[in-house]
């Protein structure tokens, strides 16, 4: 039987891939979205994304169907946390957009629920699915690397000042600027392959969005390890094509993810000795390269998993507590470093 999912929210700039990906699973019946602002709900409604889809008139009318076993979270980054809790107060599993807000107590309280209703919690980094990112994760948690002692991350785009959907003056409203809206992403893959940062220390700048004198559109987070340390470079404004890497370096050897990894598909790997099937020094690594859309799709086929009880979920609650702790601290949503 197919598991029932509706959708809360259509102010995430990934909410109609979600919406398109629970349409193309076999293992979904898409039951219907709530959008709470009338004029996003109007948008939306009429756009091809949803053409055909039930729009519910209230939270309560979409929460109260006994029979929806799950509900993605799909608001602006603002939203979410608020629309999450109740949800979960409602006994429904959450596929939740990533970051998890601004308010590092509610979302503890929120997991604390999540925990207490036996439910699923799954954020939704979709670089996760990804066949680069997880081959080099491999190799690094595996030891195939030696020590790890070095991650860099660049991750940059380039998005308008203003307009009707992601922007720099909406994503103005969080502490952090552009570290928060895409930091998470790479911290996810940080946290997964070193663990909790001892220190971070974050350097936020604006140097080109001079009518949003507040908003951190350059930035840079620096996390410091036991034995390591990692970079996380986000900027707003950076032209197209955006020259996006990871970077692992151990002390047996490195791997880079080659520009652009979205779709990807090639991993610099150097090697002290053979190892592991590969030869010593540089080689190229092909692996799949899939399109933004198939990682939206693999995402929601391992929430499907989880709560149907068919596997254990790729990143457990703690490492999504993990990283969202990492995030709100880098950015001074938590005191301290």
């Amino acid at each position: 039987m197919a598991i029932r999912i509706a959708q809360y929210g259509t102010g995430h700039g990934h909410a109609s891939g979600k919406w398109l990906a629970m349409r193309r699973n076999a293992d979904v019946a898409e039951v219907g979205v709530y959008e709470p602002d009338p004029a996003a709900r109007a948008q939306w409604r009429s756009h091809a994304s949803y053409e055909g889809a039930r729009w519910y008139e209230s939270a309560d009318e979409m929460l109260g169907d006994a029979s929806i076993d799950a509900i993605a979270i799909e608001g602006r980054n603002d939203e979410g946390l608020a629309m999450a809790r109740p949800a979960i107060d409602a006994g429904k599993h959450v596929w939740y957009d990533k970051p998890a807000g601004d308010d590092w107590p509610a979302f503890l309280d929120l997991v604390g629920r999540v925990c207490a209703a036996n439910r699923v919690l799954q954020m939704g980094y979709m670089l996760r699915y990804h066949d680069s990112f997880k081959t080099v994760a491999d190799w690094a948690r595996g030891g195939m690397l030696g020590h790890i002692f070095q991650i860099r991350a660049h991750f940059s785009t380039n998005i308008p000042i203003i307009g009707p959907a992601n922007t720099r003056e909406l994503i103005a409203r969080h502490r952090g600027g552009m570290l928060y809206d895409l930091g998470g992403h790479m911290l996810d893959q940080v946290t997964w392959i070193l663990g909790r940062p001892t220190h971070v220390t974050a350097f936020l700048h604006n140097h080109a969005t001079p009518e949003l004198p507040h908003f951190p559109d350059n930035t840079l987070g620096v996390f410091e390890f036991n034995g390591a340390m990692a970079t996380v470079e986000i900027a707003a404004m950076e032209a197209r094509p955006m020259a996006r890497r990871f970077e692992v370096y151990g002390t047996r050897g490195s791997a880079i993810l080659l520009e652009p990894f979205e779709p990807g598909g090639r991993i610099r790997l150097a090697l002290d000795e053979a190892r592991n099937g590969f030869v010593a020094g540089e080689q190229i690594i092909k692996t799949g390269s899939p399109e933004r859309q198939a990682l939206y799709e693999r995402e929601l086929a391992a929430f499907v998993a989880t709560t149907r009880g068919q596997q254990a979920p790729d990143r457990d609650l703690s490492h999504e507590v993990l990283v969202q702790e990492t995030l709100l601290r880098v950015t001074g949503g938590i005191p301290g470093g």
